[in-house]
Parts: structure tokens; sequence; C-alpha cells
């Protein structure tokens, strides 16, 4: 990675943790519940409480509007052209027409996540340390949605 996400991830934390808190507030409020059966997948990756769970369709995941903050996350991986889904705690954005089976249990695999956390503010340090350590494929967090992905049969 040619982007040095080690230097500048503690000066962008702060602004990290704000976007996210404030476009999950959003979510949370514009978005609709999980269907019977997403419920069911949420249960199934081991988020505690699916019936928190909102989910918002948007034509394309929002980038923050911090200009340094987009370009690191579109550097490091996190949101780029090919992000077709994203979790912020209880919140999920999903691009139009890629609300899958499997692209909900992976961001479900998310939720669970920023439970075992506590929050919002708990989770993204860890999580992108985790991105500056193995990159954004290869974090661990990222493995474990993959690893706990359902596809329909």
């Amino acid at each position: 990675m040619s982007l040095d996400l080690a230097a500048v991830l503690p000066a962008l934390l702060p602004k990290a943790i704000a976007w996210a808190e404030d476009r999950s507030a959003e979510i949370l409020k514009n978005g609709v519940e999980l269907s019977a059966r997403e419920s069911t997948l949420a249960v199934a990756v081991g988020v505690k409480a699916p019936e928190r769970i909102r989910i918002q369709s948007v034509a394309a995941i929002p980038v923050p509007e911090d200009a340094e903050l987009a370009s690191v996350a579109r550097a490091s991986g996190l949101l780029g052209a090919g992000t077709i889904g994203l979790t912020l705690g209880y919140g999920i954005y999903v691009c139009d027409g890629h609300r899958s089976t499997r692209l909900i249990s992976h961001e479900c695999r998310h939720v669970y996540q920023y439970e075992m956390a506590g929050s919002i503010g708990d989770f993204l340090p860890v999580y992108l340390q985790q991105i500056v350590d193995f990159g954004y494929v290869d974090a661990p967090y990222e493995i474990d949605a993959r690893q706990h992905e359902i596809t329909a049969h």
C-alpha cells in the first residue's frame, strides 16, 4: 500500500468516528427493518439484537465530505467504486440491486463485531488498525465476515 495509513490514522480517527456515527444515525432514521429472512440470517451470524438493524438502499455508498478522510478511505480499499455494502453500527448501506443473502449475512457479521466491541468508537480503531496491519482484504474482521457469509441455496 503506497498510502502510509499508519502515519495518518491517529489524526484521522476522530473524523472517521464522527463521520461513521453521523451516517449510522442517518441510516437508523431513514432505513428499513430487516425482513424476517434477513433477521434469521443476522441471528445465524451472531447478531444479538437484529431488531435494531436498519438498511438504507443507496445508489452509491457515501464517501466522507472531508477530502483527506475520503482519500484515505479510497486508498485503503475501504470505500470505492466496487463497494456495495457498508456497516456502521446497526446501520447498513446497501447499493441498489445488491441486496442479497450473501451481502446481508456479511454485513450482519460486521454488526455482530460492532456489538462485541460495544460502539462505533470502540470498533473503528481496531478495524482500521487491522487494515493498517494486514490490508483491507486480509483484515481479520473482513476474513471473519467472509467466513460467515451465507449463500442462498
